[in-house]
Protein backbone atom coordinates (compact mmCIF):
# COMPACT_ATOMS: atom_id res chain seq x y z
CA UNK A 1 0.00 0.00 0.00
CA UNK A 2 2.96 2.72 0.48
CA UNK A 3 3.98 1.94 -3.08
CA UNK A 4 0.61 3.71 -4.45
CA UNK A 5 1.36 6.80 -2.64
CA UNK A 6 5.34 7.14 -3.91
CA UNK A 7 4.13 6.30 -7.74
CA UNK A 8 1.59 9.46 -7.25
CA UNK A 9 4.78 11.91 -5.93
CA UNK A 10 6.48 10.74 -9.36
CA UNK A 11 4.27 11.31 -11.19
CA UNK A 12 3.11 14.70 -10.24
CA UNK A 13 6.55 15.50 -10.06
CA UNK A 14 7.55 14.81 -13.44
CA UNK A 15 4.37 17.28 -14.84
CA UNK A 16 5.71 19.78 -12.59
CA UNK A 17 9.02 19.65 -14.17
CA UNK A 18 7.66 19.34 -17.62
CA UNK A 19 5.59 22.68 -17.56
CA UNK A 20 8.79 24.72 -16.72
CA UNK A 21 10.82 26.46 -19.28
CA UNK A 22 13.10 24.41 -21.13
CA UNK A 23 15.79 27.24 -21.30
CA UNK A 24 16.49 29.72 -18.82
CA UNK A 25 16.21 33.21 -18.84
CA UNK A 26 19.03 35.24 -20.07
CA UNK A 27 19.04 39.53 -18.88
CA UNK A 28 19.88 40.90 -21.41
CA UNK A 29 22.27 44.53 -20.79
CA UNK A 30 22.70 46.91 -23.34
CA UNK A 31 25.95 49.63 -22.78
CA UNK A 32 25.60 52.74 -24.89
CA UNK A 33 28.22 54.59 -26.41
CA UNK A 34 27.83 57.90 -28.96
CA UNK A 35 30.24 56.36 -30.98
CA UNK A 36 29.07 53.22 -31.51
CA UNK A 37 25.20 55.08 -31.98
CA UNK A 38 27.05 57.06 -34.78
CA UNK A 39 28.26 53.72 -36.08
CA UNK A 40 24.83 51.89 -36.40
CA UNK A 41 22.98 55.02 -37.74
CA UNK A 42 24.85 55.00 -41.12
CA UNK A 43 21.97 56.00 -43.29
CA UNK A 44 20.01 58.74 -41.09
CA UNK A 45 17.48 60.37 -42.01
CA UNK A 46 17.81 64.67 -41.00
CA UNK A 47 15.62 65.92 -38.55
CA UNK A 48 12.74 67.26 -39.58
CA UNK A 49 12.53 71.42 -39.46
CA UNK A 50 9.71 72.23 -37.18
CA UNK A 51 9.81 76.11 -37.02
CA UNK A 52 6.99 77.73 -35.12
CA UNK A 53 7.22 81.06 -36.66
CA UNK A 54 10.47 83.70 -37.55
CA UNK A 55 12.17 84.70 -34.35
CA UNK A 56 11.10 88.39 -33.35
CA UNK A 57 14.45 90.00 -33.51
CA UNK A 58 17.30 89.33 -36.41
CA UNK A 59 20.07 87.16 -36.07
CA UNK A 60 22.58 87.55 -34.06
CA UNK A 61 20.21 89.46 -32.02
CA UNK A 62 20.97 91.98 -28.64
CA UNK A 63 20.92 89.08 -25.70
CA UNK A 64 23.38 89.96 -22.57
CA UNK A 65 25.24 86.72 -21.92
CA UNK A 66 27.42 85.93 -19.23
CA UNK A 67 30.21 83.22 -19.30
CA UNK A 68 31.87 81.46 -17.03
CA UNK A 69 34.70 83.77 -16.13
CA UNK A 70 32.17 86.68 -15.39
CA UNK A 71 32.68 88.45 -18.49
CA UNK A 72 28.91 89.97 -19.85
CA UNK A 73 28.64 90.02 -23.65
CA UNK A 74 26.59 90.86 -25.99
CA UNK A 75 25.30 87.96 -28.69
CA UNK A 76 25.40 90.53 -31.32
CA UNK A 77 29.46 90.05 -30.40
CA UNK A 78 29.56 86.61 -29.09
CA UNK A 79 27.65 84.63 -32.44
CA UNK A 80 30.30 84.84 -35.67
CA UNK A 81 29.08 86.60 -38.56
CA UNK A 82 31.39 84.55 -40.90
CA UNK A 83 29.94 82.82 -43.52
CA UNK A 84 28.83 79.72 -42.15
CA UNK A 85 25.79 78.29 -39.79
CA UNK A 86 25.23 78.57 -36.38
CA UNK A 87 23.87 75.83 -33.94
CA UNK A 88 22.33 77.17 -30.35
CA UNK A 89 22.04 74.24 -28.06
CA UNK A 90 19.59 75.70 -25.46
CA UNK A 91 19.89 73.65 -21.71
CA UNK A 92 19.55 74.03 -18.03
CA UNK A 93 21.42 72.69 -14.94
CA UNK A 94 18.39 71.14 -13.78
CA UNK A 95 17.30 69.31 -17.00
CA UNK A 96 18.37 65.57 -17.17
CA UNK A 97 17.45 65.23 -20.89
CA UNK A 98 19.78 68.24 -21.76
CA UNK A 99 22.95 66.72 -20.13
CA UNK A 100 22.12 63.63 -22.26
CA UNK A 101 21.85 65.50 -25.39
CA UNK A 102 25.01 67.48 -24.83
CA UNK A 103 26.98 64.43 -22.72
CA UNK A 104 26.17 62.34 -26.23
CA UNK A 105 27.04 64.94 -28.52
CA UNK A 106 31.05 65.54 -26.66
CA UNK A 107 32.73 62.82 -28.09
CA UNK A 108 31.37 62.78 -31.58
CA UNK A 109 31.93 67.10 -32.03
CA UNK A 110 35.69 66.78 -32.70
CA UNK A 111 34.67 64.35 -36.25
CA UNK A 112 31.25 66.94 -36.49
CA UNK A 113 33.79 69.91 -36.92
CA UNK A 114 36.18 67.84 -39.19
CA UNK A 115 33.15 66.76 -41.14
CA UNK A 116 31.28 70.30 -41.42
CA UNK A 117 32.15 73.76 -41.09
CA UNK A 118 29.80 75.46 -38.93
CA UNK A 119 29.71 77.46 -35.40
CA UNK A 120 28.06 75.84 -32.35
CA UNK A 121 26.96 77.53 -28.65
CA UNK A 122 25.33 76.17 -25.80
CA UNK A 123 23.28 78.58 -24.08
CA UNK A 124 21.78 78.09 -20.46
CA UNK A 125 18.24 79.62 -19.60
CA UNK A 126 18.94 79.23 -16.12
CA UNK A 127 17.77 81.70 -13.45
CA UNK A 128 20.54 83.75 -12.17
CA UNK A 129 20.13 82.21 -8.97
CA UNK A 130 21.86 79.08 -10.17
CA UNK A 131 24.90 81.01 -11.88
CA UNK A 132 27.20 79.19 -9.70
CA UNK A 133 25.88 75.80 -10.73
CA UNK A 134 25.82 76.58 -14.62
CA UNK A 135 29.52 77.45 -14.22
CA UNK A 136 30.63 74.10 -12.00
CA UNK A 137 28.21 71.74 -14.60
CA UNK A 138 30.34 74.04 -17.25
CA UNK A 139 33.99 73.32 -15.99
CA UNK A 140 32.88 69.77 -15.29
CA UNK A 141 31.53 69.08 -18.45
CA UNK A 142 34.49 70.61 -20.50
CA UNK A 143 32.67 71.04 -23.83
CA UNK A 144 34.66 72.10 -26.77
CA UNK A 145 32.12 75.08 -28.03
CA UNK A 146 31.51 77.98 -26.29
CA UNK A 147 28.90 78.15 -23.45
CA UNK A 148 26.89 81.15 -22.20
CA UNK A 149 23.83 82.09 -19.43
CA UNK A 150 21.25 83.62 -20.81
CA UNK A 151 21.69 86.53 -17.92
CA UNK A 152 17.79 88.01 -18.40
CA UNK A 153 16.61 84.93 -20.25
CA UNK A 154 16.18 86.98 -23.24
CA UNK A 155 15.76 84.69 -25.90
CA UNK A 156 12.55 83.29 -24.45
CA UNK A 157 11.12 86.27 -25.89
CA UNK A 158 12.52 86.34 -29.50
CA UNK A 159 12.75 82.53 -30.12
CA UNK A 160 9.64 80.73 -31.67
CA UNK A 161 7.55 78.44 -28.97
CA UNK A 162 9.40 80.92 -26.07
CA UNK A 163 11.90 77.70 -25.16
CA UNK A 164 8.71 76.22 -23.79
CA UNK A 165 10.57 72.59 -22.70
CA UNK A 166 14.30 71.63 -22.67
CA UNK A 167 16.50 71.35 -24.80
CA UNK A 168 16.00 72.65 -27.40
CA UNK A 169 18.61 73.27 -30.89
CA UNK A 170 17.95 75.91 -33.21
CA UNK A 171 19.92 76.13 -36.19
CA UNK A 172 20.61 79.63 -38.64
CA UNK A 173 22.07 79.66 -42.24
CA UNK A 174 24.82 81.04 -43.17
CA UNK A 175 22.75 84.86 -43.84
CA UNK A 176 21.25 84.34 -40.49
CA UNK A 177 17.52 82.71 -41.46
CA UNK A 178 16.31 80.32 -39.29
CA UNK A 179 16.14 77.16 -41.26
CA UNK A 180 15.48 74.81 -38.09
CA UNK A 181 14.18 74.14 -34.64
CA UNK A 182 13.41 70.98 -32.43
CA UNK A 183 12.99 69.99 -28.68
CA UNK A 184 13.67 66.86 -26.59
CA UNK A 185 16.09 64.32 -26.84
CA UNK A 186 16.00 60.41 -27.55
CA UNK A 187 19.26 58.42 -28.08
CA UNK A 188 20.20 58.64 -31.41
CA UNK A 189 18.65 62.17 -31.96
CA UNK A 190 22.69 63.75 -31.98
CA UNK A 191 23.53 61.40 -35.26
CA UNK A 192 20.15 62.93 -36.67
CA UNK A 193 21.12 66.47 -36.02
CA UNK A 194 24.63 66.23 -37.65
CA UNK A 195 23.02 65.15 -41.08
CA UNK A 196 20.33 68.21 -40.27
CA UNK A 197 23.77 70.36 -39.83
CA UNK A 198 25.48 68.90 -42.90
CA UNK A 199 22.81 69.44 -45.02
CA UNK A 200 22.66 72.91 -44.13
CA UNK A 201 26.20 73.55 -44.52
CA UNK A 202 25.97 72.26 -47.84
CA UNK A 203 22.95 74.28 -49.18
Amino acid sequence: MKILPILILLVLGACKHNNQDTEPKVETVVSYSPQKQANEVVNAEPRTRVIDHEPVAEFPFNIILKDVDGNVKNSNEVFKKNGKPTVLFFWLTTCAPCHAKLNAIKPLYPEWIKEADFNAYAISGDYSKNYQKFVDQTKKKNWEWETYNDVNRGFREILPGGLNGYPQTFIFDKDGKLVYQDKKYKRGDEVRLFETIKGICKA
